[in-house]
């Protein structure tokens, strides 16, 4: 069942929440344009939204919530947001949150502030969850407009201290050579004898995979080393899992918007390094990046960064953007460093609690740091 209402706005604007599968495919012309006309990120795109959707496992356990605004016959905003259940409360969040880097709506200048707002207001009056949690915010993110100071439509947005940090690499370097001189002698060593270590075992090669290449065995290889690394630290990811549609169909969406970039360092003929990217807006942005353990003494994760780093500034982009994750290589290379923002509101006396038991778990936790560092009087 899908909810339309119509509402006075500057020409004749018309919300519309899609709740079913079937309207999600039906509307992927209008979205697609608007997401084309607006220059919008992958992960705001409709197929982005319909892989997830098509493939998540628990999707019983989920419900779309995806706000429309038309303009006539025109579709002039989406907020793609879906609800999801964790710790046995229900969230409105982002649809993909989970492989979605930067949350956003898509939006095209002609839609009214008002038939956003207005729009924001249905999405909450259709209920079903508990909690409103919108994570990942660039600082120019035009979702901020729904819950800009003074905005009385709906549920009521306001920051949380739940923060994650982008790390990029970005200067005006004038080949990859000039930027991998411009590394620390340390840095420029040990990729030198990484190399050297490589070699002993067979020849070292980097590259970048053709578009006509198989990506099967590439994604099997990928997910059989990720899941090593998430076993041994005890976590997990869908993303991953053996036999699971995930991670191909993401792929599929960047191979057919013709932004996906896969790197691959070889090592005698094996795959010891997978980067899967993509660029978009000149910027080169790493999706996932994983390496061989049994390798690891030559760093190959670190060597293919470094490889393409290098290939980005050589062709010509602007920036490469490692997205979201707090890996300690990243912060190695960044030169530039964006804190994304959440904002959460709450819909239900369950949501409240919940809400204002975690603020009080954030003063005890400030409370003991604040202990834990000697004031200057001590000193």
């Amino acid at each position: 069942m899908n909810t339309f209402v119509s509402i006075d706005a500057v020409g004749t604007e018309r919300l519309e929440i899609i709740r079913s599968a079937d309207r999600l495919a039906a509307v992927e012309a209008e979205w697609m344009h608007l997401w084309h006309r607006t220059d919008g990120l992958i992960f705001q795109s409709h197929a982005w939204v319909s892989a997830w959707w098509s493939t998540v496992a628990d999707r019983d356990q989920r419900a779309l919530r995806i706000g429309l605004v038309w303009n006539g016959d025109r579709l002039v905003a989406v907020v793609p947001l879906a609800i999801g259940k964790r710790k046995g409360l229900r969230f409105l969040e982002w649809a993909a949150s989970s492989y979605t880097d930067y949350g956003d709506i898509v939006v095209a200048p002609e839609c009214s502030l008002s038939a956003l707002r207005d729009l924001w207001a249905q999405l909450c009056d259709a209920g079903g969850f508990d909690l409103a949690f919108l994570n990942r915010l660039l600082p120019d993110a035009a979702a901020r407009k729904i819950f800009a100071p003074g905005a009385s439509s709906g549920i009521r947005l306001r920051p949380n201290h739940r923060e994650e940090v982008s790390y990029r690499v970005a200067g005006s370097w004038k080949s990859g050579a000039a930027w991998f001189e411009d590394q620390s002698k340390k840095t420029r060593q040990n990729y030198r004898r990484g190399i050297k270590t490589l070699e002993e075992a067979g020849e070292v090669k980097f590259r970048l995979l053709a578009p006509d290449e198989p990506l099967q065995p590439v994604l099997d290889r990928l997910s059989a080393l990720k899941r090593g690394w998430l076993t041994e630290r005890s976590r997990e990811s869908q993303l991953f899992e053996e036999g699971t549609p995930v991670l191909a169909a993401l792929v599929d969406v960047l191979a057919r918007a013709g932004v996906l970039r896969i790197f691959v360092l070889e090592c005698n003929g094996a795959m010891i390094a997978v980067s899967i990217n993509f660029v978009q807006r000149q910027v080169m942005m790493a999706f996932v990046t994983t390496y061989d353990p049994d390798f690891s003494r030559a760093s190959p994760g670190i060597i293919l960064i470094m490889d393409y780093v290098q290939w980005s500034i050589d062709h010509g982009l602007s920036l490469v953007d490692f997205l979201c994750g707090g890996e300690s290589f990243k912060n190695k290379f960044a030169t530039q460093a964006v804190t994304l923002q959440s904002v959460l509101g709450t819909r239900t006396a369950q949501g409240t609690l919940a809400s204002v038991a975690d603020r009080i778990r954030q003063r005890i936790r400030h409370a003991r740091q604040r202990k834990l560092v000697p004031s200057q009087d001590a000193a």
